[in-house]
């Protein structure tokens, strides 16, 4: 039973990576930034999607910490851009 979940979470981040960077190239607005952020909104909602109610099996703790250097490396693209969009003389 856990490896058909684990199986259905990668392949729901898989589904929606590939449809994210289908939709990014198709329209033009294919950076490494975006899909990095398109990619982890996408692994945020297949978590959120597929966690269990009752019990927590050990895989999902691996979850966790992939998350949370996504979110690290979500906060470093948002101070790069800032400080990007920030004028010379306040950097």
């Amino acid at each position: 039973m856990t490896v058909a979940r684990q199986y259905r979470f990668i392949s729901g981040v898989l589904a929606w990576t590939l449809t994210g960077l289908f939709v990014l190239v198709t329209t033009g607005w294919l950076t490494y930034e975006l899909f990095f952020v398109v990619s982890l909104i996408g692994v945020l909602i297949v978590v959120e999607f597929t966690s269990p109610i009752h019990v927590r099996p050990l895989w999902r703790k691996r979850v966790r910490w992939i998350v949370l250097v996504g979110i690290a490396g979500f906060l470093v693209v948002l101070a790069r851009r800032t400080i990007a969009v920030l004028p010379p003389e306040v950097v």
